[in-house]
């Protein structure tokens, strides 16, 4: 290329640098696009190389980011530089909301697991079993009214008041043998009246 090719500077035209975030930050803390836009072209790679490296998902680096830098925007009048640099703000934000954002995905997954637990397990139909039982409790009194008085006697104080042999022969005035063979014959006849197997 031959000099009339070339671009030539003079000394009072040098290119202008680029402003850095500490620069950038007030002006987008005043509300000045076209300084947030400056300044998302400055830290959006590395807030997006953060968010992928916490992550490790580009889709949902990428929704972070997104995030971050909307927060930025909102939130840029409370930049300290006293605190430190600019873009290690900014980091700080993507940081804590990158590790946010993995903390509810594993919160979700753990729900959904306790959820699949309880899925497992047989559905407690109070309703139902109060029903069943009730009906149950129905039964046996249907069939204890069949035996004798004292079979029946016997197999309440035993069974339903937990009282012992004696205690039973005692109460009704008969012999413990007595009572023995009652229960064992009240309890056989139960179990024929319920259609409960040996």
């Amino acid at each position: 290329m031959g000099e009339r090719g070339r671009l030539r500077l003079q000394p009072d035209e040098a290119p202008a640098l680029a402003p850095s975030a500490e620069e950038l930050l007030p002006r987008v803390a005043a509300g000045d696009e076209a300084a947030f836009a400056s300044l998302y072209d400055l830290v959006a790679g590395p807030v997006l190389g953060l968010a992928t490296r916490v992550l490790r998902s580009h889709a949902q680096a990428e929704e972070v980011a997104q995030e971050v830098l909307v927060e930025v925007w909102r939130k840029a009048t409370r930049y300290e530089p006293e605190r430190g640099s600019a873009l290690s703000w900014v980091l700080t934000i993507a940081h804590r909301r990158a590790v946010d954002r993995v903390r509810s995905h594993q919160a979700g997954l753990d729900r959904e697991e306790r959820a699949g637990l309880m899925d497992v397990r047989r559905p407690f139909d109070e309703v139902t079993e109060s029903t069943l039982a009730g009906l149950e409790q129905q039964r046996v009194r249907q069939c204890l009214s069949a035996l004798t008085d004292l079979q029946r006697e016997s197999i309440v104080l035993a069974y339903y008041n937990g009282y012992t042999y004696p205690e039973v022969a005692e109460v009704l005035k008969v012999a413990p043998g007595t009572v023995k063979t009652r229960i064992r014959d009240g309890l056989i006849r139960l179990r024929d009246c319920l259609g409960v197997d040996r």
